[in-house]
């Protein structure tokens, strides 16, 4: 998908279907990539053949189907890892983060750059915005970028919302980040979550049954 002048592509990984975003300005080389949770071959692969230099690894939390490719790619491209503040304990502690539960196997990261709430930053020539979302983890985050569209993570689904029972989940935090934090984005803001189909704020206001008086 092409927003303005940013494309939004994106490839299926993992065992539950994560979506890894790979973004970047039509006619330009320099590439965010968010969440990519498994497949770093894949990544790797796609990133050479459209010659992409990816310019940061963006985690809109810390779960480990978020997660398994995030080193393998920083390693082969040199490119920084950015996670929420609030969100490093998480990230780096294979229970909270589930790749134990998930794979067996202990998995922990740190990044190398933490942002805060509220926080602005310029990355491939992006300008993007942090925007705290509790709720799925106490350290989700979306990424706001100024052509209308945001990666969401886990917080929000086309007619759906995360699950709450995992390590540092909340479901009492859950529904006021997406009424009080996203639902204020303009209407046609475009959604990008973790899984599943794109959908659009003014959408999720008017069809999303979990928000605007609904239940978890």
């Amino acid at each position: 998908m092409i927003i303005k002048d940013i494309q939004i592509d994106y490839i299926v990984v993992g065992m539950v279907q994560t979506n890894c975003y790979i973004i970047h300005r039509e006619n330009s080389d320099q590439c965010v990539i968010a969440d990519p949770g498994d497949r770093a071959d894949t990544i790797l692969k796609y990133l050479d053949e459209k010659g992409l230099t990816p310019e940061a690894i963006l985690l809109t939390h810390g779960h480990f189907d978020h997660i398994l490719a995030v080193a393998e790619i920083a390693a082969a491209k040199g490119c920084p890892v950015i996670v929420c503040d609030k969100e490093a304990a998480l990230l780096a502690d294979a229970t909270q983060n589930c790749t134990i539960m998930g794979t067996g196997k202990a998995y922990a990261l740190q990044a190398d750059r933490m942002v805060k709430d509220g926080e602005q930053f310029s990355v491939a020539g992006m300008n993007i915005k942090v925007i705290h979302t509790p709720g799925h983890t106490s350290g989700s985050c979306c990424y706001y970028f100024e052509e209308g569209f945001a990666l969401c993570g886990d917080t929000i689904f086309l007619e759906s919302v995360g699950r709450t029972d995992l390590p540092t989940g909340n479901d009492y935090q859950i529904i006021p980040s997406i009424e009080e934090k996203i639902y204020a984005l303009p209407d046609d803001t475009v959604l990008f979550p973790g899984h599943g189909q794109h959908t659009s704020v003014g959408y999720e206001k008017k069809n999303n049954p979990y928000t605007n008086g609904g239940t978890i």
